[in-house]
């Protein structure tokens, strides 16, 4: 993988690609809140030798620092079309764990048509309807909740929480000795405010492009597993759970999740004409 960086307005973001070829499909991967490219290693590992293959450390998150968290949602999506322009990217299969899932949501809805497929791992909808009020109040107002933890409680508590595994809960540990308490609640807090802003926008969110919604069958993050849950049923997406996995199902279960994105590849997306 390559390493690049493309500068904006507030900071620079770095991303990494291997050589694209522009007769293959290609992979992005994107992410959540406060991880970054690291979580996504085991994918990459095994997709890179098939694929083109993107990842980013999303603004304010990992090398993407520093970066004034004056950013959006829409902010976001739109930076990755800019990339995507810059590395002659079309028609990429969107692979977005939680933030990362969200971000593809709204790129889908500022770019319609512009992704091959859409896989969401342990994210969940922005569509209003799922929410309630009270919800995306609290989500604008969390930085003092993070705030009231001691440093060290704060961290352990986010690693036990998103990861059910050694190596999952090794590579949160790693990308997050990187910051500093105030910046990591900052960024949480920024972060959880967005998707709300997202959320209240109210905008249709419909995915025209094939999906694919994974979930930890121990994803203890908020409601993702009852959003995901309502999510497939009204929306009519496929659902797959992976059993004994946490947040980051990807890393818990990379092999499984490997095997199930190469699946939905070639069942879902290839079969389609260009």
């Amino acid at each position: 993988m390559i390493e690049k960086t493309f500068r904006t307005g507030l900071g620079t973001i770095y991303y990494w690609i291997n050589d694209i070829d522009s007769t293959q499909l290609t992979l992005v991967f994107l992410p959540g809140l406060t991880a970054d490219n690291r979580l996504f290693e085991k994918q990459i590992e095994y997709f890179s030798g098939k694929y083109n293959c993107f990842v980013w450390d999303a603004p304010a998150h990992g090398k993407s620092r520093p970066f004034e968290l004056k950013f959006s949602m829409e902010d976001m999506a739109k930076y990755l079309y800019d990339i995507f322009q810059v590395e002659n990217i079309s028609k990429p299969v969107l692979i977005g764990q939680s933030l990362g899932g969200y971000i593809s949501q709204v790129f889908m809805e500022i770019f319609p048509y512009s992704a091959s497929g859409f896989v969401s791992i342990d994210s969940c909808s922005l569509k209003r309807k799922y929410y309630t009020w009270w919800e995306l109040v609290l989500l604008k107002r969390t930085k003092w909740m993070y705030m009231s933890f001691p440093w060290k409680l704060l961290l352990k508590l986010g690693i036990v929480g998103t990861s059910k595994t050694e190596y999952g809960r090794k590579i949160m540990k790693e990308t997050w000795a990187c910051y500093e308490k105030i910046e990591y609640c900052e960024l949480s807090a920024h972060g959880s405010r967005i998707f709300a802003e997202s959320v209240e926008a109210d905008k249709p969110y419909d995915i025209k492009c094939p999906i694919l919604l994974l979930c930890g069958t121990n994803d203890n993050a908020g409601s993702a597993k009852s959003y995901n849950r309502r999510w497939a049923k009204q929306d009519g997406h496929n659902l797959v759970w992976l059993k004994g996995a946490g947040h980051n199902s990807n890393t818990d279960m990379p092999k499984k999740v490997n095997q199930l994105i190469d699946e939905f590849i070639q069942k879902e997306v290839l079969v389609l004409p260009n």
